[in-house]
C-alpha cells in the first residue's frame, strides 16, 4: 500500500450495502477496505486482530446497533475514527453518538460517490463530516431539548402525558398514579398551559415532536 493509504472497515447487516460502498470507492486507491462484516460483534473481533484508520458502520442493525458498536470501538480502539451511515438522520441519536463515541461523521445512505470520498478524506485528515440533512436534524433535536427544559415539565406531568397518550381518562390516571382526580385535573391544566396546547390532539402531537412518548 502507498504511504498515505487510508485503511477502512465496513459493517452493515446487508452485504449489498457493503458491496455498494466498495463499488463507490473503486478507483480511489488511497482508500483500502481491509475489513468487512455483516455482524457487529464479528467486526469487534476482527479489529482486535487488525486495526484500521476509519470504521464505516450502519446505525440500525440487529443484536448490536451502530450506536453500541461505535461506543465499544471508541472505548477499545480509540484511534479509529468512526463514520456512521443511516437511512435517516435522527438528530437525537446523532448527538448521543457524538457524546458516547466521539464519532467523526454521520451521512445518509443515499450519499453519492463524491460526497463519500470527500467525507472520508476530511475525516482522514482529522476533521469531521456530517451531511447537511443530518446537521439540520441535530439542530432540531437540540432545539426541542432546549424547549423541553424551558417549559419545565415535571416528572409527574410527563407521566400523565404518557398516560393521556394511552387514552386513559382522569379517573384511570388517578388510579394508576394513586392520586385524586382533582390532582390529575390540576396537572392537566398545568400541562396544557406549559405546552401552549388547547386540545388532546395538540398535546399528543407536541408529545411526539418533543420525544415525551
Amino acid at each position: 500500500m502507498f504511504p498515505d493509504t487510508i485503511s477502512l472497515a465496513i459493517v452493515d447487516d446487508h452485504q449489498i450495502v457493503i458491496d455498494g460502498l466498495k463499488s463507490l470507492l473503486d478507483g480511489h486507491h488511497r482508500f483500502v477496505v481491509q475489513l468487512e462484516s455483516t455482524q457487529p460483534v464479528k467486526m469487534l473481533e476482527q479489529l482486535r486482530e487488525q486495526s484500521v484508520d476509519i470504521l464505516l458502520t450502519d446505525v440500525m442493525m440487529p443484536l448490536m446497533n451502530g450506536a453500541d458498536l461505535a461506543k465499544e470501538v471508541h472505548k477499545k480502539f480509540p484511534t479509529i475514527k468512526i463514520l456512521a451511515l443511516s437511512m435517516s438522520g435522527q438528530g437525537e441519536l446523532v448527538n448521543k453518538m457524538i457524546e458516547d463515541a466521539n464519532i467523526a461523521g454521520y451521512v445518509l445512505k443515499n450519499i453519492g460517490k463524491q460526497e463519500l470520498v470527500g467525507a472520508l478524506e476530511k475525516i482522514a485528515g482529522g476533521g469531521i463530516y456530517f451531511s447537511e440533512e443530518v446537521l439540520a436534524e441535530m439542530t432540531r433535536a437540540s432545539q426541542l431539548k432546549q424547549e423541553n427544559i424551558a417549559i419545565n415539565l415535571t416528572v409527574r406531568e410527563v407521566e400523565i402525558i404518557q398516560l393521556i397518550e394511552k387514552e386513559l381518562n382522569n379517573k384511570a390516571i388517578a388510579d394508576r398514579l394513586f392520586l385524586s382526580e382533582r390532582t390529575v385535573e390540576t396537572h392537566r391544566k398545568n400541562i396544557f398551559r406549559k405546552t401552549r396546547t388547547n386540545s388532546l390532539i395538540g398535546l399528543i402531537k407536541y408529545a411526539y415532536e418533543h420525544k415525551l412518548v
